[in-house]
């Protein structure tokens, strides 16, 4: 069957405007009726929110739904569940999962979050010691549950998820990358715990979370037992490539604040800061584009390690151009809003006054992959330079040192 080009997916755009007003239908009605249309993501298949047609026709559906009002879904309430879920679970999914969790979590219904980092392994995350083990007594559909226990730190909207991505050891004996599986844990089961972690804004996006007995049925892992590392790749890869190479307008982003203040405040403008400043602006839209195009050529559920470039040039821009401001300002740039402590319901690189953003960019560097981690990355697998020499890859991981 022949992909459909972009008059057929203008078309239906047209159809599922004209059968559903925007004016008249409400947000989430509007937006269960364009994943049915396909038009959620168009290089999905059919049925799962796409049309099986080329990604470079979503920028088009999305212009042509903009310009008609429609309401659309905000990634940063639901930037995990779009960025990182949805691709592991089209990439390694069953039939039933793609069917049972990609249409409540695209509309927004269902919030997602990600289980993978823990205190004794974040740069290294494949040394991680939440234990999932096997009750094949529990006669459960599938093969039996899976007990798991552990810790789980900087989860970002933990306290609103309802699902979560999880990676735990299966295998204690077997090397650590190779003894993981991956699993969907229900945040509301017994046994999950979800505590807020107070950041330098004041607020607590980040969460630790506690999972003591928390059982999983076997029907909610995702690819083989053991090969959790696998289907993590696909999970870390996406997430890179929604962090550093998420969709913007020109000016869009941590560039935007700062070029209305330098167009705004005359006042404040000085031949240094001037250069510095169309420096980075042209940084930040070299950026964007580069992630558009990158965005053009992932296949489905696929990405490279080129995302891992897009997010350490995300994480230097941010800061530099936070820093930026906070010196435009001067004396205003040291004000900070609210330290009150909250628990948001969006996460916001961009949101509030000049120095929420100069203190939130800290975490760019840490978050979604620490920038060491991900030059290591970018020197190994886009320049082929030599690994670093490692003598932990073959042995058990129950032998390790921690």
């Amino acid at each position: 069957m022949t992909a459909p080009d972009t008059a057929e997916v203008l078309r239906r755009t047209r159809e599922l405007l004209a059968a559903h007003p925007p004016a008249t239908t409400g947000r989430t009605d509007f937006l269960k009726a364009r994943f049915d249309a396909g038009l959620a993501w168009v290089h999905y298949p059919e049925g799962l929110g796409g049309l099986g047609a080329s990604r470079s026709l979503q920028p088009a559906v999305d212009a042509e739904l903009a310009a008609a009002g429609a309401p659309d879904n905000d990634p940063r309430r639901i930037g995990i569940g779009l960025g990182m879920a949805a691709p592991t679970l089209l990439g390694f999914g069953t039939d039933e999962q793609k069917q049972r969790f990609l249409r409540p979590l695209w509309v927004g219904e269902e919030v997602w979050c990600q289980l993978f980092s823990e205190p004794g392994a974040g740069s290294d995350l494949a040394a991680l010691g939440t234990r999932a083990v096997r009750d094949a007594g529990s006669g459960a559909e599938g093969g039996g549950d899976w007990v798991i226990d552990g810790q789980k730190v900087w989860t970002s909207s933990a306290h609103l998820a309802r699902w979560a991505i999880l990676i735990a050891r299966t295998d204690p004996d077997l090397p650590k990358h190779r003894g993981i599986s991956y699993f969907i844990c229900d945040m509301t089961d017994p046994g999950v715990e979800v505590r807020p972690l107070r950041q330098i804004t004041g607020e607590a996006e980040f969460n630790e979370v506690f999972l003591t007995g928390v059982r999983i049925p076997d029907s909610r892992r995702l690819g083989p037992v053991g090969d959790g590392w696998k289907v993590a790749q696909t999970t870390l890869m996406n997430e890179r490539v929604s962090i550093g190479g998420s969709r913007i307008p020109r000016e869009g982003g941590m560039i935007g604040p700062v070029s209305r203040t330098w167009r705004e405040r005359p006042d404040l403008r000085t031949h240094d800061l001037h250069q510095r400043l169309l420096t980075l602006w042209v940084e930040a839209e070299v950026a964007r584009l580069t992630g558009e195009r990158l965005r053009q050529q992932l296949v489905a559920g696929q990405p490279g390690p080129e995302g891992s470039g897009m997010k350490l040039a995300f994480a230097r821009l941010n800061q530099q151009i936070s820093g930026l401001e906070v010196e435009l300002l001067g004396d205003e740039g040291l004000l900070y809003g609210d330290w009150t402590m909250t628990r948001p319901e969006l996460v916001d690189f961009t949101g509030r006054d000049a120095g929420y953003r100069y203190l939130r960019s800290k975490g760019n560097s840490i978050e979604g992959g620490t920038s060491e981690v991900l030059l290591n990355i970018v020197a190994e697998r886009v320049l082929g330079l030599p690994s670093e020499p490692r003598n932990d890859k073959d042995v058990a991981w129950k032998d390790l040192a921690r």
